[in-house]
């Protein structure tokens, strides 16, 4: 695999940002300790893959080897950033959604050799960053064949008090339609294929639970898993394996 950190303007957002992206590498015979994994021919599948509340795009590759598990399937993989705004285009900040959801994929499909087919791109995420995940391929049905959420912040209208989200929605601004996960789970067309994934003991427990109900009762394609975890790198570590089997590993 190969790493890059790219570095571009992004007109969405009105600024420089950066962006991590782990690639194939077709030729590396030589590379001690590894095991040859998948180069694939043609514009790649990708995943991006995003952070939480607290993080920024360099996180996954801190914290997980992410780059050794996907280079099991031959994927690319896109960590972008999105600050604390909860992947919405704030009312007092950038515009979050438009860079991740759309403009972002255009530049790397630009910069790199990936596939624009929709069954060749996925999204996913942990905590913030699964909510951003489950919205973007519930959003962008015709361009995202399927998501996971880890650990998923679902339920914003809960949470809406706080200064973050005033600075995202407005003061005492209601959530709109359109990042609500129950109001955009009503849309039954076209439904991607979803991983919800927490722990037992986490604080997010009962939203994913309710939100598994809504979309098995909607009609979705929804895999859950959980088990003994919190909210934490230890649990997700461990279910980012399991994600990259569920999206690729029957390719």
């Amino acid at each position: 695999m190969a790493f890059f950190s790219v570095k571009f303007y992004s007109e969405a957002l009105g600024m420089q940002t950066e962006v991590y992206v782990v690639l194939p590498q077709k030729k590396n015979s030589g590379e001690i300790g590894k095991p040859s994994g998948k180069s694939g021919e043609g514009a790649y599948r990708t995943l991006y893959l995003l952070h939480g509340l607290s993080d920024d795009h360099t996180i996954w590759m801190r914290r997980t080897s992410i780059e050794r598990y996907a280079d099991r399937y031959g994927i690319c993989v896109v960590m972008p950033c999105a600050a604390r705004s909860f992947y919405c285009n704030m009312k007092y900040g950038p515009a979050y959604y438009t860079y991740i959801a759309h403009e972002l994929p255009e530049r790397m499909r630009e910069f790199f050799r990936l596939s624009d087919k929709r069954e060749d791109n996925f999204v996913a995420g942990l905590s913030m960053g699964g909510y951003g995940a489950l919205k973007i391929a519930l959003r962008e049905r015709d361009r995202f064949c399927a998501a996971a959420g880890l650990s998923s912040a679902i339920d914003l209208e809960a949470r809406k008090g706080n200064a973050t989200f005033q600075a995202i929605f407005g003061e005492n601004a209601e959530v709109p339609a359109e990042d609500d996960l129950f109001r955009l789970a009503a849309n039954t067309e076209k439904r991607p294929r979803l991983f919800l994934a927490v722990g037992t003991e986490d604080r997010l427990y009962a939203e994913n639970q309710t939100m598994k109900k809504v979309l098995e009762e909607s009609g979705y394609d929804v895999t859950y898993r959980e088990s003994h975890g919190n909210h934490n790198w230890d649990f997700w570590d461990k279910y980012i394996v399991y994600v990259l089997e569920w999206m690729f590993g029957t390719k």
